[in-house]
């Protein structure tokens, strides 16, 4: 069985790199929640922000390198890969989890700071320590901001069917992932939350950002390629982008809502992320529309040094992530023990994202040498005693992106 790639597999789409770079960079710089960061971050000039291109691009990426792997090796062996980056994903989770309520605890009580238990929603730890451990090991329970990887953990975990019929099938799977939108958002569909509540990302709804990008991916790219092209979606695509960053911006200032008839501000505020509203879902569908008809995957601006950041933070996603999330709370710590002046927080921000790229790097250097050492390992002896150092060295055959 053939499946058509919507990007050259020989070739790595260093788009999909930086703009999950960039998602991790400014969900960070959000996550801090000052009023000066949150103003570099998506969220305050859109209705989608950087989770929903998190998880599209890790739908997409998901696609091309499993995909392959389950048509080489067949169901099985596919879905052996694919669940042991599950487990890799939710053993991040559990690491943050852990550190994450330690540091919460340990610097509300040493610092007396009693608000911090509160505002990251550590009460639960407090009240009842061995039930909410156990909770946050079966992903019900979560500290505040620590909402993304378990959505992470239960698409994934779910991908492997789903993966298996769009390689066959991909329309009907994405017909089906569309109506178990609407359903979700029509019959009010969730999974409980610990102690009470539903989870803030609804997997129910936000999974058709996930099969969307698994689907472009494994040919449906193809299918809309018109739509990047056309001059009408060009026009229509930058009044919408206008009309929700004027929006957006009316929910945060508000001499901008007399601009709008109340009935027309109150529909798109307060933002329905949860169960990813519509109007938002339809914001990133012509930022992904847009953003491929001004950057090709063989645009040469890609290649720049300036980029080079932000790609190697794509690239080491999810140890970019979860280093991220945590020195978001250390930042806004921080910032309200000592200073929250502008040049204090652009200080915290800067570093913050000096210490992820400098993550992202090192764990990109540490997988080299384990690459290497691997390969090296595996020559046979003679020829370890004699080959050229060079010949030694694995080559880093990927696809187009890493899951």
């Amino acid at each position: 069985m053939k499946v058509e790639l919507a990007l050259p597999p020989s070739k790595r789409d260093l788009r999909l790199d930086l703009f999950r770079g960039l998602a991790n960079w400014l969900m960070f710089l959000g996550h801090v929640s000052t009023s000066v960061l949150a103003w570099f971050s998506f969220r305050n000039y859109g209705f989608s922000d950087g989770a929903d291109l998190f998880v599209f691009i890790s739908g997409y990426t998901s696609a091309l390198v499993f995909g392959r792997r389950m048509l080489e090796g067949g169901f099985v062996f596919g879905t052996t890969r694919l669940l042991r980056r599950v487990w890799q994903i939710y053993a991040a989770h559990i690491l943050l989890f852990v550190f994450y309520l330690a540091s919460v605890h340990l610097l509300s009580n040493s610092f007396n700071a009693p608000g911090l238990i509160d505002r990251f929603n550590v009460v639960p730890l407090l009240n009842a320590p061995v039930e909410t451990i156990t909770q946050g090991l079966l992903l019900r329970y979560k500290p505040l901001n620590l909402d993304v990887l378990p959505l992470y953990v239960v698409l994934m975990g779910a991908f492997p069917p789903v993966l298996w019929l769009m390689l066959r099938h991909r329309n009907w799977v994405m017909l089906g992932s569309v109506s178990l939108y609407f359903a979700a958002r029509q019959l009010g569909w969730n999974l409980p939350s610990y102690p009470s509540g539903v989870w803030y990302f609804n997997p129910f709804a936000w999974q058709l950002l996930f099969v969307l990008g698994a689907w472009l991916a494994l040919g449906g790219a193809n299918t809309l390629h018109f739509l990047v092209r056309s001059r009408a979606v060009l026009v229509v695509g930058l009044a919408y982008l206008l009309f929700a960053a004027v929006m957006t911006l009316s929910g945060l200032i508000p001499e901008l809502q007399t601009l709008f008839p109340r009935v027309l501000f109150d529909a798109f505020n307060p933002n329905d992320k949860t169960n990813l509203a519509p109007y938002r879902f339809l914001h990133l569908a012509i930022v992904i529309i847009l953003g491929a008809r001004f950057i090709p995957i063989d645009a040469a601006g890609l290649q720049a040094a300036i980029w080079k950041p932000l790609i190697k933070c794509g690239q080491q996603s999810l140890e970019v992530f979860a280093v991220g999330i945590y020195l978001s709370f250390i930042g806004y710590f921080i910032l309200t023990m000592t200073s929250d002046g502008i040049i204090a927080q652009l200080l915290v921000g800067t570093a913050g994202i000096v210490i992820m790229t400098a993550v992202a790097y090192y764990r990109s250097w540490s997988k080299r040498v384990e690459k290497s050492a691997h390969g090296y390992a595996n020559q046979p002896a003679n020829q370890n005693r004699h080959a050229p150092a060079a010949e030694l060295v694995q080559p880093d055959i990927k696809l187009v992106g890493s899951a």
